[in-house]
Parts: structure tokens; C-alpha cells; sequence
């Protein structure tokens, strides 16, 4: 038995809770379509990677999808609740406790964070508040953004300009 798959005592347990194979086209059994699941669930790997003795991958995605759709999985959670429940195995305060670890962002963590204006402070002044006041021009990047700042931006504004000095 390999190292994700269902032993003959769990499937036993189990194996009720499944749907009745259809007809038609030759079926993998469901214990092998299972175990090929729990292979991909534990182990975090993509359907493509499926080992070839669960059977295509294609096809264990299909019954995956198929019997989360149609219950079955919730069938089977449920069997297994109670019967857990009636050992007195489960409690109910803790059932479905995430021990998930989320990462908080820098900010919770204490990074430093942006300045906001608050008022009867005056807010630092800008480049482009320096060139509109005569400021020093000594910077390249501020001559660039001052012929920037006066050339048309869009193609209709550029239409317009050359319209209007043509006359």
C-alpha cells in the first residue's frame, strides 16, 4: 500500500457512501479513484502529476469534480461525523479549527506608514510646485518636467494647439 492510500479497514467504512458504478465505458474502481484524490490533496501536487497507477489524471479530476457536485463528499463527511460523534471522538467546539498561518502585512507589523496631511501642517513642496514659482531650474529633472508640464498630452489636444496657432 502506498503512502497516501486508504486502508482495507477504511475503505470497508467507507465504501457504501459511494454511488453505484454507471454503465458504459470501463470504470476505475472507486477505492483507486479515491486514493488517487487524497494523493493529490496531500501531497499539494497538480492533477498532471498524478502517479499512473491511480489511472489518468484527467479522469480522477472528472469523479473529483463529479462528487463534489452531486453530495457525495458531503455524504461521506457526514457518515464519518457521526460515527465519530457517536464514539464521542469529536468535539464540536473545536470542529473545523483553521490552524492556517496568515502573514499579516508590513503595516501590522509594524512598518512605518505613509504620511496622510493632517490639518495645520502644510504639505511638502513638490517640484512641480517649485517650477510654477520661479524655483531653482538647477535640477534636469525638473527642467523636463517643466516642458513636459506645458506640451499637450492627448492627440485631440495637440489638434487643437496647432489649429489655434495656424490662425
Amino acid at each position: 500500500m502506498a503512502r497516501y492510500e486508504l486502508t482495507d479497514e477504511q475503505w470497508r467504512m467507507l465504501a457504501a457512501l459511494f454511488p453505484r458504478q454507471g454503465r458504459g465505458g470501463r470504470w476505475l474502481d472507486h477505492r483507486t479513484m479515491l486514493n488517487g484524490m487524497l494523493w493529490i490533496l496531500r501531497s499539494g501536487a497538480p492533477w498532471r502529476d498524478l502517479p499512473e497507477r491511480y489511472g489518468k489524471w484527467q479522469s480522477v479530476n472528472h469523479r473529483f469534480n463529479r462528487w463534489r457536485r452531486d453530495g457525495t463528499f458531503e455524504r461521506v463527511l457526514k457518515a464519518l461525523q457521526i460515527r465519530l460523534d457517536k464514539q464521542g471522538k469529536i468535539d464540536w467546539d473545536l470542529w473545523l479549527v483553521d490552524g492556517t498561518s496568515i502573514r499579516a502585512s508590513r503595516a501590522a507589523a509594524g512598518a512605518r506608514k505613509k504620511s496622510t496631511r493632517t490639518t495645520g501642517s502644510n504639505p511638502p513642496t513638490t517640484a512641480w510646485a517649485a517650477a510654477a514659482a520661479d524655483g531653482d531650474p538647477s535640477s534636469t529633472w525638473l527642467l523636463t518636467a517643466t516642458a513636459l508640464s506645458s506640451a499637450p498630452r492627448s492627440p485631440r489636444a495637440r489638434r487643437t494647439k496647432r489649429r489655434n496657432s495656424a490662425k
